[in-house]
C-alpha cells in the first residue's frame, strides 16, 4: 500500500501559469521587427531548451544559443540571431502571467493538508517574477530552481533539496508538473510518485518505459480539489 501523501511539489511554467504573451507571438513581432520572414517556429526554440539550459547561466545566453543554433541549421548569419534574440528578450516580462484554470484552487485546497513546495526549471530571476504576480511568493515551504541551484530536471538532485528543505520522504511526496520528460521521469528518478497535467486536455498518456509513465494522470487541476491519492 502506498504511503499516504504529506507533501506536494509544483512545476511553474505550464503547470500553474503562463505567459499573457505566448513565445509564438513575441518571435513573430522579432520577425516582423527585423523585417525578415520567419525561418522557425517558438516550437523549435522549446525543443532545444532542455539541451541547452546545462549549459547557460540566464535565460537570455540560453535563449541566444538556442536561436543561434537554429539560425545555423538554416543557413542564417550572426546578425539575425542575435537582433532576433535581442528583442525577443526585450519584450518578454516574466510578471506577465495569469494562472492555468483551477491552479490557485488546487494550491489552496491542498495547502489544508499538505506541505507545498516548488520544483521549477529556470532562474530566480525569470521565476519569482512570476510567484510575486501570481501572489505566491509566501505559499511555498521551498522553491527550488533547478538549473540555478542544482542540476535542472529530469535531474533527481532538485527533488531531493525539495524534499531536505520540506523534511519530507519521496514516498510521501508527489510532484505535480505538465512535462513527462522533465517531472514525471525526474520525480520517478527522485523516488517521487506523480502527477501528470498534458498540456492538451485529454491527451493520452504517452506508451513507454515505466519511469515515463505517470501515477496520476488529470484532465485538469481541478482534480487536485480532490485528491487521486486519496
Amino acid at each position: 500500500m502506498d504511503e499516504p501523501v504529506e507533501a506536494v511539489l509544483f512545476d511553474v511554467d505550464g503547470t500553474l501559469c503562463e505567459y499573457r504573451r505566448s513565445g509564438a507571438e513575441l518571435l513573430a513581432a522579432a520577425f516582423e521587427h527585423e523585417g525578415v520572414e520567419p525561418f522557425f517556429r517558438v516550437k523549435a526554440y522549446y525543443d532545444r531548451f532542455e539541451k541547452f539550459a546545462a549549459h547557460h547561466d540566464g535565460i537570455d545566453d540560453l535563449r541566444a544559443a538556442c536561436f543561434a543554433a537554429i539560425a545555423a541549421d538554416r543557413g542564417r548569419d550572426r546578425a539575425i540571431r542575435h537582433a532576433l534574440a535581442g528583442h525577443y528578450a526585450a519584450a518578454r516580462d516574466h510578471g506577465e502571467v495569469r494562472y492555468l484554470p483551477d491552479a490557485r484552487e488546487a494550491i489552496d485546497a491542498l495547502a489544508d493538508e499538505h506541505r507545498l513546495g516548488v520544483v521549477t526549471n529556470g532562474r530566480p530571476s525569470t521565476q519569482k517574477p512570476k510567484l510575486a504576480a501570481l501572489g505566491l511568493t509566501d505559499a511555498f515551504g521551498t522553491v527550488v530552481y533547478a538549473g540555478h541551484d542544482v542540476a535542472p530536471k529530469p535531474d533527481p538532485t532538485p527533488f531531493h533539496r525539495a524534499l531536505d528543505d520540506m523534511g519530507t520522504r519521496p514516498e510521501r511526496t508527489v510532484h505535480v508538473g505538465n512535462s513527462l520528460d522533465a517531472d514525471v521521469a525526474g520525480a520517478h528518478a527522485a523516488g517521487l510518485r506523480s502527477v501528470w497535467v498534458p498540456d492538451d486536455a485529454g491527451a493520452v498518456e504517452m506508451e513507454g518505459p515505466d519511469d515515463e509513465r505517470a501515477d496520476y494522470v488529470l484532465d485538469s487541476l481541478e482534480e487536485l480539489t480532490t485528491p487521486p491519492w486519496q
